[in-house]
């Protein structure tokens, strides 16, 4: 019994070793470029630049099988730092997606919503909660307003709404504010 424990000991010492050579020996070095990409795109993983999410737009963009103006949530500021980093020209920002002039987010209606969970399935950033056939409820604080689960309802019950100022968030209506900088 002894002899086979001290077996399996120099066998699990043995492969131990073994797989911490192999994995300094063969490591996979990860792009720099998509990697530098990825830290400056804003990690909404939305699904507007039409891959599933911010990695894989860097990848695409490193290769260079991607244009440098899709990030909407990023918009001119991302686009400029992505086209220094690829050396590619900076483009104007598509204007059929241009994000809205106040942040918006979905509301679902809940006295229509059947529990299909085909909004839960398209929600990048898990902002829709609920269980199948029972009602959903969108966390409005995680909601990054990407509009992927309006068309997935079969009942139409989300509607995009303009967010709920909080006190970070809130500023002067356009008159009042107008008003004010005249005095200044």
């Amino acid at each position: 019994m002894i002899e086979a424990l001290i077996v399996f000991l120099a066998l699990a010492v043995i492969f131990g070793l073994l797989l911490g050579y192999a994995k300094i020996k063969f490591k996979v070095e990860g792009n720099p470029v998509a990697d530098q990409i990825d830290n400056i795109l804003p990690q909404t993983q939305c699904g507007q630049c039409g891959f599933p999410g911010c990695r894989p737009y860097a990848e695409a963009l490193a290769e260079g099988k991607s244009e440098v103006n899709l990030c909407v949530p990023g918009g001119h500021e991302v686009m400029i730092q992505i086209s220094e980093i690829t050396h590619r020209e900076p483009k104007e920002m598509d204007e059929t997606k241009a994000p809205p002039d106040e942040p918006m987010v979905a509301v679902i209606d809940e006295d229509l919503c059947i529990g299909c969970v085909h909004c839960i399935k398209a929600c990048p950033v898990d902002a829709i909660v609920g269980a199948t056939k029972m009602m959903h409820t969108v966390i409005e604080k995680e909601c990054t307003g990407c509009e992927l689960c309006v068309p997935v309802c079969p009942v139409d019950c989300i509607d995009m709404v303009p967010q709920r100022p909080t006190p970070q968030t809130w500023h002067w209506p356009e008159p009042i504010a107008n008003s004010l900088e005249r005095r200044s």
